[in-house]
């Protein structure tokens, strides 16, 4: 199939891709690279370098037709949601109804995959681990945006002008990963213990999260492509790991011990998040294969030939 894919040179984007260009599919990536990185696309993919919520997004929809959108780029920083939200909802609401317009100027897709958020959406759930029922209430613009996205991609399934698959990640961790970027809190922390230096945790370190590995979340991805079904999808693990338990496990696997540096904490973070995955596992058949050892192991040892090199 001809498929699209936003944010195709970023962490989880050129990951996909890969998948998607071993697959057969004609792959073509929309990228701003403001996060991404141009060394990471596929070179049997087509690389499009431009602005997802400018009027370029649109245009390359009508002109490629393709069969599949995969949305995967996104403001992800939620600290920066909470002290822009207009530069967050231009990405993330924006961006996403550029495409959607062009979606339907070329008459629809035969699906619309979007790249949400597990945690930012439920806000502070008080039921653990969180089905996607659970009613959303979103604590920072960043998982206002990803519902407000979701919302409007379900009325356009709901008016029969837009198939769509949300999934709904966890905290994904894995190589490609910048450890500059504040969204990824195990890349962070390896660039640091590699460094010699000390691992910040914001907050006493008791908060948990559902850290799921990339290639785990593309197999989801990919799944969503092949299976005849839509909606709302949480990918993790449905195990709940506090960020001090996380540090412990990384100090293992590097055999560097590290004391961290406790901050506090930043305005607009859960507590605590888990997401429920029988969902996923009922209808697409997904389950994650990597337990958060493995991952963090397989990610350490990407970062150390990297580095080495």
């Amino acid at each position: 199939m001809k498929i699209l894919v936003t944010g195709g040179a970023g962490f989880i984007g050129s990951h996909l891709v890969d998948a998607l260009v071993a697959a057969g599919h004609r792959v073509t990536v929309f990228d701003d690279l403001s996060t991404g990185d141009r060394s990471q696309v596929n070179p049997r993919a087509h690389f499009v370098r431009g602005d997802v919520a400018g009027p370029a997004a649109e245009r390359l929809v009508k002109r490629l037709k393709p069969d599949v959108i995969y949305h995967l780029a996104a403001q992800k920083d939620v600290r920066l949601s909470v002290n822009d939200p207009v530069a967050d909802a231009r990405t993330n609401v924006l961006g996403l109804l550029m495409l959607v317009r062009g979606a339907l100027a070329i008459g629809g897709v035969k699906r619309f995959i979007f790249s949400s958020t597990g945690g930012a959406i439920y806000g502070g759930a008080d039921v653990l681990p969180t089905p996607e029922n659970y009613p959303a209430r979103p604590l920072s613009p960043y998982g206002a945006s990803k519902l407000a996205s979701e919302l409007y991609l379900s009325a356009y399934r709901l008016t029969g002008l837009l198939p769509f698959v949300s999934l709904r990640f966890g905290n994904v961790y894995g190589p490609r990963q910048s450890p500059q970027s504040e969204a990824g809190v195990v890349t962070v922390w390896i660039g640091k213990l590699a460094a010699g230096k000390r691992p910040t945790v914001y907050g006493d370190g008791k908060q948990t999260r559902d850290f799921v590995y990339v290639a785990d979340v593309v197999r989801a991805l990919v799944l969503a492509l092949r299976k005849g079904a839509y909606g709302t999808f949480n990918i993790g693990t449905g195990k709940e790991t506090t960020v001090n338990a996380l540090l412990r496990m990384m100090s293992a696997v590097t055999g560097i011990e590290s004391r961290p540096v406790y901050a506090s904490a930043r305005p607009g973070e859960e507590r605590r998040s888990v997401l429920a995955i029988n969902h996923a596992a009922r209808v697409l058949g997904w389950k994650p294969r990597l337990s958060l050892e493995q991952g963090i192991a397989k990610t350490v040892a990407w970062h150390a030939r990297s580095f080495s090199q």
